[in-house]
């Protein structure tokens, strides 16, 4: 490539950066690097950050688990491979200190406990981070067992056969994720002590851990091996299968931020094909020179693309910069609440804005770019031989497909790439003749305004202006059209996921639950709690059982591969029966069961106690467990009770709202079926601030009640959603700038044609004030029919992402057909309207020597 073009191209490059287009183009990039870097940046953050303390939510990166101790060939092939061994051991047992009895779960660890992270421990001197567990003859007890049974720092309790003195209250496990998977107060103690209390014995209900930590390289190493162990019934949870999931809210958050992104490069990409518009329009007779002096057509294109990419270069690295610093903020409104410590910024996001800002540039700007090609050099001589507009099919085919293919690389679903670009270019041909439709109708509405005055006046001449061009009126329609929509689009998004949020968690929702309640405390607990709270949901019977047959064959073997591992077909589920829909269910599929009233054969004929079941009982499933393992309506799962066996059919699916903190069950009974089996009871309830007392009172009556405080869990809850409405609102900005950057490039694209408009209104006759007006008049007329349209794509679009992408139910806006339409009258009307005022500022030469631009 020849010196002199990259030359010439850097002194375009540096003379064209006063021009208003370049300018709104540059701004354009910016923007979209800015918007595209900052929540790439964070997302990759957050990805690594999630890979990197899977390990400690899990206690290792592998974590193997049965109830029996691991045999020593095992041990030996995982520390050849390169893990580090933690022996971990799970079990109930009565814990005693003097007269007060307490049934707890102990966990016993070893020296190399834990693999990552610290427990944090009080142990007489305040909170403490220790990277430990407790030596031998000592124990940490968690708060609640304290409570209990009213030990304190220093006292020794009875465990088993043995005594250990509790020398620490733990406050977190440097390996407990946060959940509800243990009800039971704690107490852990060195593996050491274990076998002093005799605890161990053939048929304890105890589960064996082996914790490993190692490179990623050995988890390679050794998967046929874990295949092999999930075979022989070991649970097997690997760091990056088993990994922590994010909660609702930060799981919308991330779809949001996504799509607040895509939103500011889709509008930024729209500026920068009206900006590179104006540019090339102002560039034909530089060409045409450049023409003269012998430059081939090759050599045009070169030196406007270098000076172009110059452009997207310098625009990605200041964007990014500013990504980079907004993914801060970003991380500084959301790190309270965020399950792990980021690790730092990496450069693929980096790269990944200069590839936005380049592809943008091309898509968006390159058929238009094109057309410098064609210029002739006779266009020296002949200022009418300008070169034809490359066609539109070309320029929104290019721009669609770089769009789709930004979309593919963002959201990683291809199938959703190709279903929102061919439904986007569907749309924009049927855009396309609404807004023709529309602009006439409101063209012919104001011509046929009677009176008024000067007002009156203006908006007719405004009228007849748009009137004359109208292919040019259309094309700008379209834009501000998109930009109105992206931008409504993304407020109200913002708007309803709040509102969803906020209703997700009113003032009443239930701080306590209670389980373990005996069916002959049920009346007393219930008349004990019922006065003195202010909402309490029912009280459930529950029964533990296992799934042993689905459709007759083994679990594993009858549900798809990738569930094969699911949690659900490993443990014990928490079976429910009742008559009703449970509050907060919705049945998605199949019926309810009959009413008791109506005659059922099945329940006078299930013997429950029978090693068998001689006909099926229908259950209700939830949609989501059905859907991960497979079943359907009519299938049938056998559950081990105890020792029983019950066949059930399922009969209907059902939908939870699982963040509502009510008790929740995958599997429901009809009545008569599982009364006989031995069952408790849970419930949960709101406990207002002047009631707490009834917790000591409840502790006291009722021992064998387990009762859980979320209230820490819920105020985390609502500063996860405070916070991510702050990183919302920041993403929005963004968006909201790259709206503004489209209505500054289409102003200054149509520049010159309003230039010469108001030169010949001044020739004949015209002043200031009625130049202002009709300018002002154009320019609302254009945001209004901009406004209304902007309204019809942002209800029907945000209706479509609410049902298929985000989860919400889809609402009419009211507000926002009102606002919409008289706010793009005012914006644009007020933007054009300034940026005109230099035009109305000049002689009516000037104006009218822009003719050959216009």
């Amino acid at each position: 490539m020849s010196d002199i073009n990259w030359r010439l191209a850097a002194r375009s490059l540096k003379r064209d950066l006063r021009a208003a287009d370049v300018r709104a183009l540059f701004v354009a990039l910016v923007l979209a690097v800015a918007a595209s870097t900052m929540i790439a940046f964070f997302l990759d953050r957050l990805e690594r950050g999630l890979e990197r303390q899977a390990g400690q939510m899990l206690g290792g990166d592998l974590v193997l688990e049965q109830r029996d101790p691991f045999p020593e060939e095992l041990r030996n092939t995982l520390e050849q491979a390169g893990f580090t061994l933690s022996d971990q051991v799970d079990l109930v047992s009565m814990i005693s200190q003097g007269e007060r009895f307490q049934p707890a779960s102990l966990k016993a660890v070893d020296d190399v406990y834990p693999h990552y992270g610290v427990s944090h421990v009080d142990r007489g001197n305040g909170v403490e981070q220790i990277a430990s567990g407790p030596p031998a003859g000592e124990a940490w007890a968690d708060p609640r067992l304290a409570e209990l049974i009213e030990i304190e720092i220093g006292d020794r309790v009875q465990v088993g056969q043995t005594e250990l003195t509790v020398s620490g209250i733990i406050e977190r496990e440097a390996d407990q994720s946060a959940g509800f998977g243990n009800f039971n107060p704690r107490l852990m103690l060195n593996t050491a002590d274990l076998e002093a209390t005799g605890l161990v014995q053939p048929g304890s209900r105890i589960e064996f851990e082996l914790l490993a930590a190692g490179p990623p390289a050995a988890l390679e190493q050794v998967q046929s091996l874990l295949t092999q162990l999930r075979r022989d019934g070991v649970e097997v949870r690997d760091v990056r299968v088993d990994r922590p999931q994010l909660g609702n809210a930060l799981q919308r958050a991330e779809s949001y931020l996504g799509l607040a992104g895509l939103a500011a490069v889709l509008l930024a990409g729209v500026a920068v094909a009206m900006s590179t518009r104006r540019y090339v329009e102002r560039h034909l007779d530089t060409a045409a020179l450049l023409r003269c002096f012998g430059a081939s057509q090759y050599q045009l294109v070169t030196i406007f693309s270098l000076q172009l990419i110059g452009l997207a270069l310098i625009a990605s690295l200041l964007g990014a910069l500013l990504g980079l610093v907004g993914q801060s903020v970003l991380l500084w409104l959301l790190t309270s609440f965020l399950p792990m410590t980021l690790p730092p910024p990496g450069i693929m996001p980096l790269w990944l804005g200069i590839f936005t800002a380049l592809a943008v540039l091309v898509g968006f700007a390159g058929p238009t770019l094109l057309r410098i090609k064609q210029v002739s050099a006779l266009k020296v001589l002949r200022r009418e031989l300008d070169p034809l507009p490359p066609a539109a099919w070309l320029v929104v085919g290019v721009a669609s497909l770089v769009f789709g293919g930004l979309l593919w690389l963002y959201s990683g679903s291809f199938p959703l790439a190709v279903a929102l670009l061919v439904g986007g270019s569907a749309l924009l041909a049927l855009l396309w003749g609404v807004s023709s439709l529309m602009l006439n109708g409101l063209l012919k509405g104001v011509q046929r305004l009677k009176g008024g005055g000067e007002w009156g006046q203006a908006f007719r001449l405004g009228g007849r202006q748009l009137a004359r061009r109208k292919q040019a009126g259309l094309g700008q329609l379209l834009a501000f059209s998109v930009t109105f929509f992206a931008m409504a689009m993304i407020v109200l998004v913002r708007g309803d996921l709040l509102t969803t949020w906020q209703d997700q968690l009113p003032e009443d929702t239930p701080n306590y639950f209670a389980i373990n309640i005996q069916p002959g405390e049920r009346d007393a607990f219930e008349q004990a709690v019922s006065p003195r709270v202010d909402t309490q949901s029912t009280l459930y019977p529950m029964v533990r059982g296992r799934i042993t047959e689905i459709n007759g064959q083994a679990p594993r073997d009858a549900v798809p591969a990738d569930a094969r591992g699911d949690n659900s077909l490993r443990r014990e589920l928490n079976l429910t029966w009742q008559s009703a829909l449970p509050e907060g269910n919705q049945v998605v599929a199949g019926q309810w069961f009959t009413p008791a009233s109506e005659p059922q054969g099945w329940m006078s004929e299930v013997d429950a106690t029978a090693s068998s079941a001689s006909q099926t009982v229908p259950i209700s499933v939830e949609d989501g467990l059905a859907e991960r393992l497979g079943l359907g309506l009519g299938d049938e799962i056998t559950f081990a009770v105890g020792s029983d066996s019950i066949t059930t059919r399922i009969e209907s699916l059902r939908s939870l709202n699982w963040d509502s903190f009510n008790p929740n069950f995958f599997v429901i009974f009809p009545p008569g079926v599982l009364e006989s089996f031995g069952h408790s009871f849970i419930t949960a309830f709101h406990l207002p601030d002047a009631e707490q007392g009834l917790m000591r009172e409840l502790v006291s009556d009722f021992p064998g009640v387990s009762l859980l405080n979320v209230d820490a869990i819920l105020g985390q809850v609502r500063d996860v959603l405070t916070q991510v409405t702050r990183a919302v609102e920041l993403v929005l900005i963004l968006v909201l700038l790259a709206g503004v950057s489209v209505l500054y490039a289409a102003l200054t694209a149509s520049r010159p044609v309003r230039a010469h408009e108001s030169g010949l209104l001044r020739v004949f006759g015209a002043g200031n004030r009625m130049i202002s007006r009709v300018q002002g008049a154009e320019y609302a007329l254009l945001g209004f029919a901009s406004g209304l349209l902007g309204a019809v794509l942002a209800e029907l679009a945000t209706a479509a992402l609410y049902l298929y992408w985000l989860d919400l139910t889809p609402r009419l806006h009211i507000g926002l057909w009102l606002t919409l339409p008289i706010g793009g009258a005012l914006l644009i009307g007020v933007i054009g309207h300034a940026l005109s005022y230099s035009l109305r500022r000049q002689a009516p030469a000037a104006s009218l020597g822009l003719l050959g631009e216009a």
